[in-house]
């Protein structure tokens, strides 16, 4: 029995979803997924997180953990629609994954707690897909647990994510009496029985039809609010058709103006048959998304979702498997076929498809040709890394890559068998090129490998893949922060002279310069790209008049300067919020170069930061700990022990949720203090926030 309003789709590409589940750590991204799976009988058996049996979490850590660690494709069918699906990881050490995926989606579904709703970070989530301008539309799970509200969970979705929440059904039943939901768009039951394999769609129940009246009347006085063609048929007709209500959802989603809320419990498989017919119908398939730009010879170009344009995809992630390299793109135009070359235009060096797959997470179908808007893997790309464009020869663009974020946490490892070392070497390309995330460098003073990722577990579960992929023994350090450093007083009219003679064309520089703190320089009306909202870590700009230094050396000095910034002088750390201005320098007819401005600009700023007074920054993360009543005040004091501020605090059915500010650093090894002080019990999330002054302590270490 069907509940969708829309028309079956005739545009091969029209049928076509690109979608990601989003949500918080234990929200149920997977088991929404896993129903997915079943229902549209891509799985002949439900698949749970508890039994470690799930398709998408099939990685043994994923098993052991209980959480999704690397994000998983899977295809399935709906319908009529082809639905390509990413299972995201929802813990914060994993948010690259999150984004890599985000950068190839067209449309995703955000699952919330009905107990909990917005948590820490299914905000983050949302945000990442605002950044990308993902369309969605929400799920409300869990709607059978104690304590579940419907109404709060769309509040805390207004209050903290801001779109306008479009609630289209209305639940029966509440907490373990939940059996069903009121589709309020054709004022129908859907009631599930049993183990919720089937559903009986039937009239609203008599006790529920005024509230379902009302409901929907607020949706249609909603969307009217932001559709002009819903709002021109209330007018005229003070309702609003099934139909035009329909279209008005989908042409909302798409815009980002509204977000439609479905509800339901997928562990109990209610409310899953609905929530697929909203993807195909108020999801975007590839041809409602706008172009794919990239760039071509230095100017920007357009490719649209057509199989018969140029081939371009892009490279969103890579894996080693036991069968080989596996290659994930998104073809975003054009077609590919077994055995074709193509060109990785950003490193200029051709790769052949051997073989082409249709994945359904470790499991993998054989294709003949993947076309605009698939989601496949390939096997044959030697060194194709995640961001890299592919496209044919003739026809080259270089599509934008996802975003990396600057890693906060790092461990020196070792082989504990020196003989080992060629292979920990081997495993940790391996990991980076699998991860894009994690950096690997060798510590200049102590010779050590240092790996960094995104936080403690991160790094854990890396280390964990190489001791498990590779048979190695490996020895971990303390974890070790990334702090920065940056400048609370600057200097004015520093002097640096860059003479060198050596025999044959010596090297001559001549530069002045000011140093202030980034703030200041804020305050007085300076100029800087704030990189769509995030904070200006380094502003340079030249006051030389009467062309005393050439512009090729200003661009040099800039060079220079950038290069002090890798190491500050209080401990070695990166440099950041700070301006540099260029106020005077002099040229030399014949030993003046860029090499030599950028010397003298290098080696200036150093002097410049050695006579500024300097403050040591270290990453700030904002925790969010669940507790139980009874051991708020132990947490409490632990947080405060931990220079940690607090911030709010709430309760909620025998809990405590106390938001607190903690500085990274302090933070290694809480999980395991959490739990001794509320008897496993407490559970805590994090959200990076960025950097604050550390006290005198911390720079003393």
């Amino acid at each position: 029995m069907r509940t969708d309003l829309h028309r079956q789709p005739v545009n091969p590409l029209t049928a076509v979803r690109n979608l990601g589940i989003l949500a918080h750590v234990d929200a149920g991204k997977t088991t929404v997924t896993e129903r997915f799976l079943y229902f549209t009988g891509a799985t002949h058996k439900r698949g749970e997180v508890h039994d470690g049996t799930t398709v998408t979490d099939f990685d043994s850590q994923e098993r052991d953990r209980g959480i999704t660690i690397f994000a998983a494709a899977v295809s399935c069918a709906w319908d009529g629609y082809r639905i390509n699906l990413i299972d995201t990881p929802g813990h914060v050490d994993f948010a690259d994954e999150v984004e890599r995926s985000l950068r190839v989606l067209d449309g995703a579904v955000a699952v919330f707690d009905a107990v909990a709703g917005v948590e820490p970070q299914s905000e983050s989530v949302w945000r990442q897909a605002d950044r990308h301008g993902v369309p969605r539309i929400a799920f409300v799970n869990k709607l059978d647990r104690v304590g579940a509200d419907l109404d709060a969970a769309v509040g805390s979705i207004r209050e903290r994510l801001h779109p306008a929440p479009l609630v289209v059904q209305l639940p029966i039943g509440k907490e373990d009496g939940f059996t069903g939901v009121v589709d309020l768009l054709r004022m129908r039951a859907l009631v599930w029985a049993g183990d919720g394999d089937t559903f009986e769609e039937g009239p609203v129940p008599e006790a529920l039809l005024e509230e379902a009246r009302r409901r929907r009347r607020l949706l249609e006085e909603a969307v009217a609010e932001l559709h002009p063609l819903a709002l021109e048929e209330f007018c005229a007709e003070s309702t609003i058709s099934a139909p035009t209500l329909a279209a008005a959802l989908r042409d909302l989603t798409r815009t980002g103006e509204g977000v439609v809320v479905l509800c339901g419990a997928a562990y109990r498989n209610r409310g899953i048959e609905p929530l697929l017919d909203a993807v195909g119908a108020y999801l975007p398939s590839p041809l409602d998304v706008p172009a794919v730009r990239g760039t071509l010879r230095g100017t920007e170009e357009e490719r649209a979702a057509d199989p018969s344009a140029p081939f371009a995809a892009l490279v969103f992630k890579v894996t080693s498997t036991s069968t080989g390299r596996l290659t994930y793109l998104r073809v975003y135009s054009g077609t590919i076929r077994k055995g074709d070359t193509v060109m990785d235009a950003g490193a200029r060096r051709s790769e052949r498809i051997s073989r082409i797959l249709r994945v359904q997470a470790d499991r993998h179908a054989e294709m003949d040709q993947a076309v605009a808007g698939d989601i496949v893997a390939v096997i044959g790309p030697k060194a194709a890394r995640a961001g890299a464009t592919l496209c044919v020869p003739e026809a080259q663009l270089v599509l934008e890559p996802p975003t990396t974020a600057d890693p906060v946490v790092s461990v020196a490892v070792e082989a504990r068998r020196s003989t080992d070392t060629d292979r920990l070497v081997s495993a940790l390309v391996r990991l980076i090129e699998e991860d894009p995330s994690l950096v690997v460098r060798t510590d200049t003073e102590t010779g050590q490998t240092v790996l960094s990722g995104m936080g403690e577990l991160h790094l854990e579960v890396a280390v964990e893949k190489i001791r498990r992929a590779h048979g190695l023994e490996v020895g971990v350090g303390r974890p070790q922060v990334a702090y920065r450093e940056t400048v609370s007083r600057g200097v004015t009219g520093l002097l640096y002279r860059h003479v060198k003679q050596d025999g044959g064309s010596g090297q001559f520089a001549h530069v002045v310069l000011d140093v202030d703190p980034l703030e200041a320089a804020d305050a007085a009306g300076s100029v800087g790209d704030q990189g769509g909202g995030s904070a200006v870590e380094f502003v340079f700009r030249s006051a030389v008049v009467g062309g005393r230094v050439p512009q090729e050396y200003v661009r040099a000095v800039e060079a220079g300067c950038r290069d002090a910034l890798l190491e500050g002088p209080l401990g070695g750390h990166p440099v950041t919020g700070l301006r540099v201005t260029l106020t005077d320098g002099a040229t030399h007819p014949k030993d003046s170069s860029e090499m030599a401005f950028r010397t003298a600009g290098r080696l200036a700023l150093r002097e410049a930061l050695r006579a500024s007074a300097m403050v040591l920054l270290e990453p700030v993360v904002e925790v969010t700990v669940t507790v139980p009543d009874d051991a708020v005040g132990g947490v409490l004091g632990d947080l405060a022990a931990r220079r940690g501020r607090v911030s709010g605090s709430t309760a909620r059915a025998g809990t405590a949720v106390i938001t607190a500010a903690v500085p990274l650093a302090e933070l290694f090894g809480y999980a395991t203090r959490l739990r001794s002080r509320t008897q496993g019990r407490g559970t805590f999330t994090t959200r990076p926030t960025g950097y604050a002054p550390a006290p005198a302590s911390v720079e003393a270490r």
